[in-house]
């Protein structure tokens, strides 16, 4: 029988899935779409690596095991897998077409809707992908300032003006690498120092698991003002789940542009850029950005229903109500075994992540030994807590039960410094980001 969600004897039987993967050896380079979906995430010999079917917060694997799912397919169910209201929305589209010959009227009513819950949302383009509408804002900012150099921080997609500043830059002119720099999240008396007269723009993730310093951001939006340099949030994780405005409404900040993608559609592929008219109005003549499937009807029919669903239900205060109980519970249980210097989850309730210091030893074999624990239990798990309106009551009690039953693993594998013994399959890789080796430079002194 497969695994369901409950106290398994055993680890999963994920034959048909490594069966798959063989296959997918043979024909596919590189096998995942998406890194943080691919086998070097998830413990080889332990986890599954298809999944065919999802419901609400679950899902089931090739072999018809079952999970509660804290993934949320890396971001973009928000509501909850085949949520109706989403759902009926593009089965209702979905009869009159998909693709048409000219413009269709929900990139109207979907762009009205966007105005009215996004606060720098006087002008909205609609795109398919988050790299997409990020290296939209960068060549907007480029256009409108007359400037060349980009800061950064965070994740910013695959597009060559971010992606050169990573070790996987290869087949990146050495110019194009030149013009991009990184900046540690909290230092603005480093990124200060650093603005000068060709900053075109300063992008960032407004947070990713730490949070701003009290001021960071309106002290950040001040500095790129005084320089003339545009100030763009990647909103892809913080739109639609900290706050319906996202982390522009959560804290009071107006950024110049701002991109969306992920939360906004329940799953359905599509992305947003926002952003002030006077910038935004490039793209009528001097800003060339367009694509084919931009107007795809039953992404923009699902991000509307989406959109309705998570503003009428409140979707984010639940999520940072039940979110919360994760975060603040998994403390509690690791200060019961004592283990509070070693492992705690960080983050803000909508998606938060657990961590280990390293005090506690090798940091991705502690997160291997807990995933497999965790799956073993019935709860894909990757680290986070990617919450979604569907995570119910009972979902949260058994995933703190779970994490309660494998803490005694966990301790003596940070114990004895030995988690290797404890590991049936591959360890994790390390997450593809950029967090490290700031490489800003300074202003130039003027004369």
């Amino acid at each position: 029988m497969p695994n369901g969600v409950k106290f398994n004897a055993h680890y999963p039987n994920i034959s048909l899935s490594d069966n798959l993967y063989e296959r997918a050896l043979a024909v596919q380079k590189p096998v995942t779409q998406t890194l943080a979906k691919g086998p070097g995430q998830f413990t080889k010999g332990v986890a599954p690596k298809y999944l065919v079917k999802g419901q609400g917060s679950h899902v089931w694997d090739v072999d018809g095991n079952e999970y509660i799912d804290y993934n949320a397919a890396i971001g973009p169910v928000s509501l909850g897998y085949c949520y109706p209201a989403v759902d009926e929305a593009i089965k209702a589209q979905l009869q009159d077409g998909i693709s048409f010959s000219l413009m269709h009227p929900l990139e109207v009513e979907l762009s009205e809707l966007i105005q009215a819950v996004i606060p720098n949302a006087e002008a909205v383009k609609i795109a398919k992908t988050g790299a997409d509408v990020c290296s939209a804002a960068v060549r907007l900012a480029r256009a409108f300032t007359g400037r060349e150099k980009i800061f950064c921080c965070g994740y910013h997609g695959w597009h060559d003006w971010y992606i050169g500043i990573t070790s996987r830059n290869a087949g990146i002119p050495e110019a194009i690498q030149n013009m991009t720099y990184t900046f540690e999240y909290n230092d603005i008396e480093s990124i200060k120092a650093a603005l000068d007269e060709d900053v075109a723009a300063v992008i960032l993730e407004p947070f990713i698991f730490e949070k701003p310093h009290a001021t960071f951001l309106q002290d950040l939006a001040e500095a790129c003002k005084e320089n003339g340099t545009l100030l763009i949030f990647d909103e892809m994780w913080t739109g639609f789940r900290i706050a319906l405005g996202g982390a522009q409404e959560y804290f009071g900040v107006k950024a110049d542009l701002a991109v969306y993608s992920k939360a906004c559609a329940n799953g359905m592929p599509i992305a947003l850029l926002t952003g002030r008219a006077d910038v935004m109005e490039l793209f009528n003549k001097e800003v060339f950005s367009y694509t084919t499937f931009g107007g795809e009807t039953l992404s923009l029919a699902a991000c509307m229903a989406t959109i309705k669903e998570l503003r009428d239900k409140q979707v984010p205060a639940y999520l940072a109500e039940k979110g919360q109980l994760l975060l603040d519970g998994y403390n509690q249980i690791a200060a019961e075994f004592g283990l509070q210097a070693y492992t705690k989850c960080i983050g803000y309730p909508c998606r938060s992540m657990v961590t280990f210091s390293p005090e506690a030893g090798n940091g991705l074999e502690l997160k291997t030994l807990m995933q497999q624990e965790m799956i073993k239990r019935g709860i894909l798990w990757a680290g986070f807590h990617n919450m979604c309106y569907s995570h119910s009551d009972a979902d949260i009690a058994y995933t703190l039960e779970a994490y309660r039953a494998v803490m005694p693993i966990m301790q003596e594998a940070i114990t004895s410094k030995n988690a290797l013994q404890f590991i049936k399959g591959e360890v994790l890789e390390a997450v593809f980001r950029k967090t490290s080796n700031y490489n800003i430079k300074p202003a130039l002194q003027k004369a």
